[in-house]
């Protein structure tokens, strides 16, 4: 499922009985490494959050309804290089040191626990009712937009900017923030004005 996923393939759907997120994918993860493809987590975990994008969550209350709890989206953390080269300005070799001890701290800390997603909420079932808690991450939007016929690209553009006031731009141009401004009216009182701002 997971191989399927990522190639050759819009989207895939598929059912799972994990009880919250982390545990879906350390359940998948742990499948991978039954398989005997993967011998580590940290790379068996990478090629299962490259293909979560959402976790759509179904719960059965003790009256027997069935809705969605919660909608999660995962987000692939990047490997950033930290590493520094300060320690060629330090003029002691106290100094050179502690550089190299940072250094080394990023290394390590990479190697034994790093973390390769983050999840959020972007929609909860709360007091009856679904609240949109969390905005979808650009890259997802723009996939999502990318993907969608000119009526619902219209829809999409207007639930986007109400809720979370941006704007996704054509094809892979990016997402740029709608600002807010208040001008003065001819009364002395003021109006609130919306444009583009420009992307950064």
């Amino acid at each position: 499922m997971i191989q399927a996923a990522q190639v050759a393939s819009k989207f895939t759907l598929f059912t799972h009985h994990a009880k919250t997120f982390p545990n879906l994918v350390t359940a998948l993860r742990n499948s991978m490494l039954r398989t005997g493809v993967f011998k580590d987590e940290k790379t068996a975990e990478e090629q299962v959050i490259q293909v979560l994008n959402f976790d759509i969550h179904l719960v059965k209350d003790f009256r027997g309804r069935r809705y969605i709890e919660r909608i999660t989206e995962c987000i692939p953390v990047e490997n950033k290089n930290e590493y520094t080269f300060d320690h060629r300005k330090e003029k002691t070799l106290e100094g050179k040191l502690d550089k190299f001890i940072d250094n080394a701290t990023h290394y390590f800390t990479k190697i034994t626990d790093r973390e390769t997603y983050r999840y959020v909420n972007i929609l909860e079932y709360i007091d009856d009712g679904y609240v949109i808690t969390n905005k979808i991450s650009d890259t997802n939007l723009i996939e999502m937009r990318n993907n969608m016929d000119d009526s619902d690209i219209e829809d999409f553009d207007r639930f986007v900017e109400e809720h979370w006031q941006v704007k996704v731009k054509d094809g892979y141009a990016g997402v740029e923030p709608i600002i807010k401004e208040k001008t003065a009216t001819k009364t002395g009182t003021t109006k609130k004005r919306t444009r583009k701002a420009k992307a950064e």
